[in-house]
């Protein structure tokens, strides 16, 4: 729909707090997948009853829209937090396992390869299914996939329930091994200056923009307050928009986004 959708944090926290509820009934693995099938469904909702309707409307009108479903979506899962803290119940606790002489905790490998397993299987059925192959088109150009016999109106819902779906399993890989509080959607808001930076019609933009972002505000958050102490305490968390800043003023569309040429 080329709208940066910011209801990604609302869908990322309803992902990990159904988890919390389900998890000690059926399991972390079982409750893991209901809750990406149930925010799909969600997200399915959202695209028919909200979206739907703003087709042909500004791109802008669109995104406003996307940003106060954000806010209706975590109002409603904060409801279901309270004021203290969930466990997600994950298999892993802080157990570690050594990698090349470095400890590290199990959940981060679970994240590590979860992303891979996402980002691999998005590569594949964006590449060489049919449906992925009408949704590149949509993407590309509506009217000349409509004209193909592409059904645009289920790209749109389709796209919609995958976001929600990525979105349930990065909350509930992030809360696996940590406490879920209402906060926890703040770390959605990363995956902006990311997807800004790699690129919008690009997926592998986004993974490097991704491991860009991550590798940037970790070195900020170590070395800065050495050498650069009066950028404040608290300056690594605004520096994934600051490097994402820096970037669009010599690419305006991104590392690896497409440059669109018009005439005029």
């Amino acid at each position: 729909m080329r709208v940066i959708s910011f209801a990604q944090p609302g869908f990322m926290l309803a992902g990990a707090v159904i988890v919390t509820y389900l998890s000690a009934e059926v399991g972390f693995w079982a409750a893991a997948v209901l809750s990406v099938l149930a925010v799909s469904l969600l997200a399915l909702g959202v695209e028919r009853v909200a979206i739907r309707p703003m087709v042909g409307r500004p791109v802008f009108a669109i995104a406003i829209i996307t940003l106060g479903l954000d806010v209706v979506i975590r109002v409603v899962a904060n409801g279901f937090i309270g004021l203290d803290v969930r466990q997600v119940g994950d298999p892993w606790k802080l157990d570690t396992v050594s990698v090349l002489g470095v400890e590290v905790q199990q959940r981060y490998l679970a994240m590590f390869a979860a992303a891979l397993l996402m980002v691999a299987a998005l590569f594949l059925f964006f590449r060489y299914t049919r449906f992925g192959l009408a949704m590149r088109a949509a993407s590309f150009d509506q009217e000349a996939a409509l004209a193909q016999g592409v059904s645009v109106s289920g790209v749109f819902a389709v796209s919609w329930a995958m976001a929600g779906g990525l979105a349930a399993v990065a909350g509930i890989m992030f809360g696996a091994g940590t406490s879920i509080d209402q906060n926890i959607w703040i770390i959605a808001l990363k995956a902006l200056p990311a997807i800004i930076l790699g690129g919008l019609d690009s997926l592998a933009g986004a993974v490097a923009g991704g491991l860009a972002i991550g590798l940037f505000e970790s070195l900020v958050s170590s070395y800065q307050s050495d050498h650069l102490p009066w950028l404040g305490e608290n300056f690594a968390t605004v520096s994934p928009y600051v490097l994402m800043l820096a970037v669009l003023l010599l690419r305006p569309y991104g590392l690896f986004g497409t440059r669109e040429v018009e005439r005029v």
